[in-house]
């Protein structure tokens, strides 16, 4: 069994590694373990000093780090620049604040002394996706690390250079040897790693059905788990929203990444009365996207990145219309070498059909229609994800109301949904529990724990 660089704007095989035996993987398990009681031992001010040096290595040589990420998933130049920008920034927040985050809580009780402390839980095993390669290790990594963790990585096979180069940034860095290790294992490999004593938390980025192989794998071994799923996030539009700026975003946020993320505008549900009107104003914005090579920087949609991926989405668009959906924009797999597929938007879905229940993963954006507010807010909530949602309306304290009873973990009113180290980040629902990022997130891999001092 390898792991494989396969270039999605063409379909050619670049790299082949081989997967790890157990020898191997016993060997970096065993390098973490090792650097554990040490790193835990180092002062906020030293991981703190590290993360800067990381912050730096990630700026100084973006480029290089940007066109992996472009080689291996297809990201066009510019969005690949801002991830790695945007692994800095994480970086920096948590250089910054970790040390307040985790500070010890004064408690009074019945003790001369009492408070709570969070000391780290030891190595955390993370499980990540290939469409954001290199913010979504960050993202786990930075504040576990920043907590006193060490961390071991197991990411998609198909990213196997980003892997590796994430292990790189932290060496150029300074970090101890055995602080973070990149695995070139398999999903199944990671599953048994789970029960490894050495490791003592899991996280996991992932489909809901993978989701629920490592929550049972770590309930089964009493560990720690923080679960990032699917999602299929709801773009409700009121009769008096600003349209313009509306489709706007709402294009940024559906054709963001080749519509590869999973908090993205997916489910577009429109009240009845301004359908039509926003339906225009998106598929014109949508249409005039520039489809082409990710490397070039006039590009604004790039491939999708496996053929597989383009293959599913392409059976989910066309057992949808077959079923009484319609083509507002008729994209589909483009013709050539690669694995792209033109901008497509499709109209009249409801209930029942493969777009309404599923989660669409690329650059397919659904309109939904709905008679009124209170209806699009049933169908908003009428899905088995819950990762964010957005409302747009002119009456904000109308949003803002709304917005409180979307079942979603964030939720944006006039505004394009993301992930922000200053916000907590994850879902509910089939979008799985815990969170990233914030002073949440560092909290996450902690032990949250009573000091009672008479």
């Amino acid at each position: 069994m390898n792991m494989e660089t396969i270039n999605p704007t063409t379909g050619e095989r670049l790299k082949t590694f081989d997967v790890w035996n157990e020898r191997q993987t016993d060997a970096a398990l065993a390098d973490a373990a090792a650097a554990t009681a040490s790193w835990q031992a180092t002062a906020f001010t030293e991981r703190a000093r590290l993360f800067r040096n990381a912050a730096a290595e990630l700026r100084n040589n973006a480029t290089h780090y940007a066109g992996i990420i472009t080689l291996e998933m297809g990201k066009i130049t510019k969005e690949a620049r801002a991830e790695v920008e945007k692994c800095a920034l994480g970086c920096e927040f948590y250089a910054e604040h970790a040390a307040t985050f985790l500070q010890d809580e004064k408690i009074e009780s019945d003790a001369s002394t009492s408070y709570v402390a969070y000391p780290p839980l030891g190595t955390v095993l993370a499980i990540m996706p290939w469409n954001f390669p290199f913010w979504q290790v960050f993202r786990f990594a930075t504040p576990s690390l920043m907590a006193g963790n060490t961390a071991v990585l197991k990411h998609a096979s198909n990213v196997p250079q980003c892997a590796l180069a994430i292990e790189e940034v932290f060496h150029k860095a300074g970090f101890p040897k055995g602080v973070f290790r990149a695995l070139m294992i398999s999903a199944e490999q990671a599953e048994k790693i789970i029960a490894d004593p050495r490791i003592h938390a899991v996280t996991l980025t992932g489909s809901d059905a993978a989701g629920r192989k490592v929550a049972a794998a770590a309930g089964a071994n009493l560990k720690k788990s923080v679960l990032e799923l699917g999602g299929s996030d709801a773009f409700i539009v009121l009769p008096d929203a600003d349209l313009e700026r509306a489709a706007s975003v709402g294009v940024a946020s559906r054709f963001l990444n080749c519509g590869q993320s999973c908090i993205a505008a997916k489910r577009f549900i429109l009240v009845e009365s301004i359908a039509e009107s926003f339906i225009e104003l998106f598929r014109h914005k949508a249409h005039a996207l520039r489809l082409g090579d990710p490397a070039q920087e006039s590009t604004e949609l790039g491939p999708m990145a496996r053929a597989d991926l383009r293959d599913q989405l392409h059976r989910q668009v066309a057992d949808s219309v077959t079923v009484g959906a319609t083509f507002a924009l008729h994209g589909g797999p483009a013709a050539g070498p690669g694995f792209f597929y033109e901008p497509t938007i499709i109209d009249h879905v409801g209930s029942g059909m493969r777009a309404y229940e599923e989660e669409l993963f690329g650059p397919v954006a659904i309109m939904i229609r709905a008679k009124d507010e209170e209806a699009a807010m049933r169908i908003a909530n009428d899905n088995r994800y819950g990762l964010g949602g957005s409302l747009w309306t002119r009456d904000v304290k109308k949003g803002e109301w709304l917005a409180r009873r979307l079942q979603s973990g964030a939720s944006f009113v006039n505004g394009l949904v993301k992930s922000d180290p200053r916000l907590p980040f994850g879902g509910i629902k089939a979008s799985g529990y815990g969170r990233e990022l914030s002073v949440h997130g560092i909290r996450e891999f902690v032990n949250v724990k009573t000091v009672w001092i008479k």
